[in-house]
């Protein structure tokens, strides 16, 4: 998932300091062709098609899912989007070289992952892990512009440096306000740098996507990228990013599900030293957290043992708190000596935040919630016709019980569009205002066309 800012104090698990604290309280078909000429003004209804092959044969898989895929458009791809299961690890080198015998489509990004999200012949979201899957989106785009990247960190811009630097590295100008989805390899990638760098860069742009996974810990990941009008060919990656960055007839729109629940009441960071919270409401944070603990229901106090997360006000100005304000961060240990909190993030002095529970009922209504807003705030037409859905590995049947929850739930709200994308070890997406990676989300891109 996330690596913070690195703790320098000594580790001590969280439940078990917790526990000290209050003792005494208690996946071959025939060759599809898409070239053909056109004109975008004759064209302007924006397609997309997904397919999700379990043959657990590469090539049968990959004949599989572009065949439905093609067949479900009436135009040429402009776009395609594929995600492939660890499952197939062995076999990443063999991706690109097979879709490009079958299928013509001038832009394709993708990347691994420890389980693949796709829409099924009879139009059902299905999540599948842990087995052999692809899942192929493919997109008609008139009147939208396709542009790909791929960055390391060794390419990337300071954090001080102006805008201009990160501009040339995309190589887009920042008018006509670009979407971008980003597929990153790790951590190490610099994403959370790069990420700050495009807000920085590309006011009012919206950024979503989510780090390739394996198999497990320590797992192989891959990013595959084609691009017919530039120097990427077709490419293999282990590290950095692949981006697109799509302008133009398009809009690209969030939902951001972070499955957590605030327990306790907001409290100010007086005290900080980069990823330390040293001080909360001029006390001592592990004596609050004690109390705090101290304070919630017995079941609730087991839950904190293993799922108790910080949430970090995004709004500094607004008074009344709600769930949904906040970002969510993990809690990296404690100094039981000091008294001093590690968290997944940089805190500084004035910020506000408030500590918040994450299990499979907070996690269905904090996504509920914010389907029914968007449902409430989107009538006007354009409609949705595609999204993309990173979800973490952390989420699915082993936080549900059950398969598909999340998808399931999401298809209640938004009917009959087709929906693709992958278990991820990392999910981006915006919360008020700024782009983050997130984990234990679940991040929604939702695709409509800017104009009728």
């Amino acid at each position: 998932m996330i690596t913070p800012v690195s703790w320098n104090g000594e580790y001590k698990q969280l439940g078990a300091t917790l526990v000290e604290c209050n003792s005494s309280q208690n996946e071959k078909s025939k060759t599809t062709s898409l070239k053909s000429k056109r004109s975008p003004k004759l064209m302007a209804q924006m397609q997309w098609s997904n397919a999700l092959s379990t043959h657990h044969s590469l090539e049968a898989a990959v004949a599989d899912v572009v065949q439905r895929a093609v067949s479900s458009l009436t135009a040429p791809a402009d776009l395609g989007l594929v995600f492939i299961s660890s499952a197939f690890t062995s076999e990443y080198s063999r991706l690109l070289p097979l879709l490009a015998e079958k299928l013509s489509v001038p832009v394709l990004i993708g990347c691994s992952g420890g389980g693949v999200i796709g829409t099924t012949v009879k139009g059902e979201i299905q999540e599948l892990e842990a087995e052999p899957a692809i899942s192929l989106t493919l997109a008609h785009l008139p009147g939208v512009k396709v542009q790909v990247f791929h960055v390391v960190a060794e390419e990337l811009p300071d954090l001080d440096s102006p805008p201009d630097a990160w501009l040339d590295l995309v190589g887009l100008p920042p008018f006509p306000t670009p979407q971008f989805i980003l597929l990153s390899s790790s951590f190490a990638s610099g994403i959370n740098d790069l990420l700050q760098g495009l807000d920085f860069a590309y006011p009012g742009s919206v950024i979503i996507g989510g780090q390739a996974s394996g198999g497990g810990m320590g797992g192989r990941v891959a990013l595959f990228c084609k691009d017919d009008h530039s120097d990427f060919g077709q490419s293999l990656y282990r590290e950095g990013t692949i981006g697109i960055a799509l302008t133009g007839n398009i809009v690209l729109e969030t939902i951001v599900a972070q499955g957590c629940r605030p327990i306790g009441k907001p409290l100010q960071v007086t005290k900080a030293d980069r990823n330390i919270i040293i001080e909360l409401d001029e006390q001592v944070p592990l004596i609050v957290l004690r109390d705090l603990i101290a304070s919630l229901s017995e079941e609730e106090r087991t839950l904190a043992q293993h799922s108790l997360f910080v949430g970090v006000a995004m709004d500094e100005f607004k008074l009344a708190l709600q769930q949904g304000d906040f970002l969510i961060r993990g809690i990296l240990g404690v100094d039981p000596t000091a008294g001093a909190i590690a968290i997944g993030d940089r805190v500084r002095p004035g910020q506000r935040l408030q500590f918040h529970l994450r299990d499979a009922q907070a996690s269905a209504q904090d996504l509920e919630l914010l389907l029914q807003s968007y449902q409430d705030q989107r009538n006007a037409e354009p409609s949705a016709v595609a999204a993309l859905m990173f979800a973490c590995v952390g989420r699915g049947e082993g936080l549900y019980g059950k398969p598909n929850f999340d998808s399931e739930l999401f298809s209640q709200y938004l009917k009959d569009i087709p929906v693709g994308g992958f278990f991820c070890g990392g999910e981006i997406g915006p919360v008020g205002g700024r782009t983050f990676l997130h984990a234990y989300t679940c991040a929604f891109g939702i695709c409509r066309q800017n104009q009728l």
